[in-house]
């Protein structure tokens, strides 16, 4: 959530900001939020001054009682009904203007990072780096679904009777293959000085909001209405959380941990060849990292997240490549994101395997997490996530990429985790 005294104070920069993410009628809704801003501090110095004369009122009554002037009492009381009656009223007023500002405030998204260029969609992002050959593949060279039904490793068809589409059942080498890319990303946070965690697969409504996936992706995620709990999209929710409501101090930056967890995307409106095969599914596996940084490092730090990613993949000997998102290619709550995509073969297309992301203050407002600085005074932490990784394209892509006449091949640094060095009809 954007801060008041940001918006107060440095308006146009906001305005020019939000329209970079093509927010409509920016202007409009900033006036608002300040308007509604200025309504709200009168009505609570209105509402103090009220509270300041009744405990004055209650003062002289008792200072009267005590003198034995019993018959100024009386006018007094009435003084003070009248004040409570006020207070009531202004409570009310006051309540109304902050429903009404802070509905306001959580409609708006995260100002772009100055970097950030205006645009509408993915056409308009800037590649900033490119690495690995494209595979050149035979003519007969298959795309991964069907790669998936000739060595009986992804079932869709089975997913599908069971649960719905969008929901694979991975067997033999394809769970094992799963399980593999796990323990290695896993493993990599790790060694970089990530703290693993296992966290839950369903969060509250407090913790939806405060990472920004409420209001903005309700429609998108699973809601267990029952107990009013949603299924996790991405492990950076529940992860984020963690630190809702904590105060730091400056020695504890930065924090960093990394989670693999199963995600649940309801993906409404997905159609087409573009959904195919495991290119979008409903549920599936990835390896998170978030990081809680100081706001003069954080920075620093997607930059070392970008690097981490960029390693796994280059491990995996996937070509990749890095795109700067333009602004209306942005997530709501990002500041500035970065996106991987590997080029798959047998598509010959490239694929979203991971987003990078600095959300500055954006969520640490919402969950007012904060650290005391060197001066004492306590300010909003900044956080930052990536995937590191989803796994269902980089499946798509080493299944692709890595084909052979005899089997598809196994990239080397997954082979003992794994424990073979191809997939293959035996």
């Amino acid at each position: 959530m954007l801060e008041i005294n940001i918006i107060r104070d440095k308006k146009d920069f906001v305005i020019e900001r939000l329209n970079v993410k093509n927010v409509q009628n920016a202007e409009e809704k900033i006036e608002n939020v300040i308007n509604l801003d200025s309504e709200r501090r009168q009505l609570q110095k209105e509402n103090d001054d009220l509270k300041a004369l009744s405990n004055q009122l209650a003062k002289q009554i008792g200072n009267l009682i005590k003198d034995g002037k019993t018959s100024e009492v009386e006018q007094i009381k009435q003084q003070t009904v009248d004040c409570k009656q006020k207070e009531k009223q202004y409570q009310e007023k006051l309540s109304a203007v902050e429903k009404e500002l802070n509905e306001l405030l959580l409609s708006l998204p995260n100002l772009p990072h100055i970097s950030v260029a205006k645009g509408k969609t993915s056409e308009d992002n800037v590649i900033e780096k490119q690495w690995g050959k494209i595979p050149d593949l035979t003519g007969n060279a298959l795309p991964h679904w069907d790669l998936c039904d000739k060595y009986d490793i992804i079932d869709f068809n089975l997913g599908n009777k069971i649960t719905g589409a969008g929901f694979p059942l991975y067997k033999g080498k394809g769970a094992k293959l799963q399980r593999a890319l796990i323990g290695f990303f896993l493993d990599m946070a790790t060694k970089n000085g990530f703290l693993e965690v296992q966290p839950p697969l369903m969060v509250n409504e407090a913790s939806a909001l405060a990472t920004g996936q409420l209001p903005d992706k309700e429609g998108q995620m699973y809601h267990i209405t029952l107990d009013n709990l949603y299924m996790i999209p991405t492990a950076e929710v529940p992860v984020t959380n963690i630190f809702r409501d904590v105060i730091l101090q400056e020695n504890d930056f930065p924090l960093k941990r990394c989670a693999y967890s199963q995600c649940f995307r309801r993906e409404a409106g997905s159609y087409g060849k573009d959904v195919r095969g495991l290119n979008r599914l409903h549920q599936f596996d990835k390896v998170e990292i978030v990081v809680i940084e100081h706001p003069e490092r954080s920075y620093e730090q997607l930059e070392f997240m970008k690097q981490h990613v960029a390693t796994l993949l280059e491990s995996l000997e996937l070509p990749y490549r890095i795109l700067r998102l333009c602004g209306g290619d942005m997530s709501f709550t990002s500041a500035l994101t970065f996106d991987f995509e590997v080029f798959s073969a047998a598509q010959k297309r490239w694929l979203e395997v991971s987003s990078v992301s600095n959300f500055e203050t954006f969520q640490a407002n919402r969950m007012k997490l904060r650290f005391k600085n060197a001066n004492n005074k306590t300010q909003l932490a900044h956080t930052l996530n990536g995937s590191a990784l989803a796994l269902p394209r980089i499946v798509a892509a080493l299944l692709e990429n890595n084909q052979t006449d005899n089997g598809i091949k196994i990239p080397k640094i997954l082979q003992n985790y794994c424990g073979f060095e191809i997939i293959d009809k035996a």
